[in-house]
């Protein structure tokens, strides 16, 4: 069992305990992303990718032990090309990841919403990425306006994301 999936959590509860904090630590994501996949609720430590249209490095990511972590995949907000898609929540889901955040698209709703994992995006579009081997793993990355840093913790439910730069439980 990992580590997220003994406790329970609320964002608004977190919100609510850490709403005057004003040191940077604690950041909450703006609600312009929907809920994909078939676990509603998800929180761990980040592991992130900086890509543009070229999901190369999130395949190698979710092929990789995820151990509870969530994958930040910053792909600059793009709606043009998806970074995720069934095959690619699949690999995450079976290789451990606690859920995957993308700044930009993700494809296959159907296959993602079957997926045991927690999924994040901005928007679907069924056309996929290039394949050019470009990109960075685990970089500080903006996702819509907020920074966030690998080993950070986020957390997501229903109601949205918080990031924290340490475990909130």
């Amino acid at each position: 069992m990992t580590e997220p999936d003994r406790f329970q959590f609320s964002t608004c509860d977190l919100c609510d305990a850490h709403k005057a904090d004003d040191s940077g630590a604690f950041r909450v994501l703006p609600p312009v992303f929907t809920a994909y996949g078939a676990v509603a609720a998800f929180a761990g430590p980040v592991s992130t990718v900086k890509c543009f249209e070229d999901n190369t490095l999130v395949k190698a990511a979710v092929d990789s032990p995820g151990h509870g972590r969530v994958l930040v995949v910053d792909g600059g907000g793009s709606l043009r090309r998806a970074l995720v898609g069934g095959n690619l929540a699949a690999a995450a889901a079976r290789n451990g990841w606690a859920g995957v955040v993308v700044n930009g698209c993700v494809r296959d709703v159907a296959e993602l919403n079957a997926a045991d994992v927690g999924i994040r995006a901005l928007a679907l579009m069924p056309l996929p990425t290039e394949k050019r081997n470009e990109g960075q793993r685990d970089v500080v990355v903006q996702i819509q306006g907020i920074w966030v840093r690998p080993g950070d913790w986020l957390y997501a439910d229903a109601d949205g994301m918080v990031v924290s730069a340490t475990s909130l439980h």
